[in-house]
């Protein structure tokens, strides 16, 4: 076998073995992320196809999970919109932290008023609650999918920026920083070669904790309506869907999406925390 991919495996199987928890929660990811990408193969009906004949007809063997009030499978609808979870999750994801790292780790390298003025701005980002800057961001540019990533992505710039500031302040005084700058090597060079795959570990712990405050986002957009548009699948819409008038005639409706929404925030939250804990060295296990 491959040493690279030999390694690999033996790291996750102690991931796995020492921490359980974090093992079932990738284990969830994975499986969500493989009926997101095989929502085609695995749906039985098309997700957006009207079937006035059969309008809230409960969960049985033609309609594992029923359908909704325009006769849509819900089951196909689901898988269909765990594309638009993770597609919407990763991208505000991995923009957010990418751009709170670059502003972090510049705020630690050049210091003094560039330093004071932009952590002023991240202090006044972060007096607002994540739903709230995220409703005024999208309240400004409209809804949409890309509306909704940016949406997202903006109240997660500060959060990441702040932590990777902190990691970073560090690295500033470090010898090899100095030595390139004694090289003659430009700012651009120093932040992005030498400082910030530095700063990764945080980064990628950062990264899994708002995947899962991400898909809680857009599913609570989407269920206000600010978020994607019908008809696509989208779990927050299917929430919206089930009215309180189909509460009691339909409850299928809203236990499903609500369920798939709790399992992926559980699965990135716990996974988020399982590798804090395994890439922290102060909390690693011996």
């Amino acid at each position: 076998m491959n040493s690279p991919l030999k390694s690999w495996l033996t790291s996750a199987a102690n991931f796995a073995v020492r921490r359980p928890l974090g093992a079932a929660g990738a284990a969830i990811i994975i499986l969500m992320a493989l009926a997101a990408l095989c929502a085609n193969l695995l749906a039985p009906y098309d997700p957006l196809e009207n079937d006035y004949g059969a309008m809230l007809r409960a969960p049985g063997l033609q309609h594992w999970l029923g359908t909704d009030t325009f006769g849509r499978d819900v089951l196909s609808r689901l898988l269909y919109g765990a594309r638009t979870a993770l597609w919407i999750g990763f991208c505000s994801s991995f923009a957010g932290t990418g751009v709170g790292a670059v502003i972090g780790v510049s705020c630690a390298y050049f210091g003094g008023r560039v330093d004071l003025f932009m952590q002023r701005l991240m202090d006044i980002l972060l007096s607002f609650p994540l739903i709230v800057l995220a409703l005024v961001v999208v309240a400004v540019m409209g809804s949409g999918v890309w509306n909704v990533i940016l949406a997202i992505c903006v109240p997660m710039i500060p959060r990441a920026a702040l932590v990777v500031r902190s990691s970073a302040l560090a690295l500033r005084q470090m010898l090899f920083v100095e030595a390139a700058l004694t090289l003659g090597a430009g700012h651009g060079r120093i932040i992005f070669r030498h400082m910030l795959p530095n700063v990764m570990a945080p980064c990628l712990i950062m990264l899994t904790a708002f995947l899962g405050q991400a898909i809680l986002l857009e599913a609570s957009l989407s269920f206000l309506g600010l978020g994607v548009a019908e008809p696509t699948a989208a779990w927050g819409l299917m929430l919206r869907g089930a009215a309180v008038e189909f509460a009691e005639r339909a409850p299928w409706m809203a236990f499903f999406p609500g369920l798939a929404i709790s399992l992926a925030v559980f699965a990135f939250n716990i996974f988020g925390d399982s590798l804090r804990d395994a890439l922290d060295p102060k909390l690693r296990v011996p």
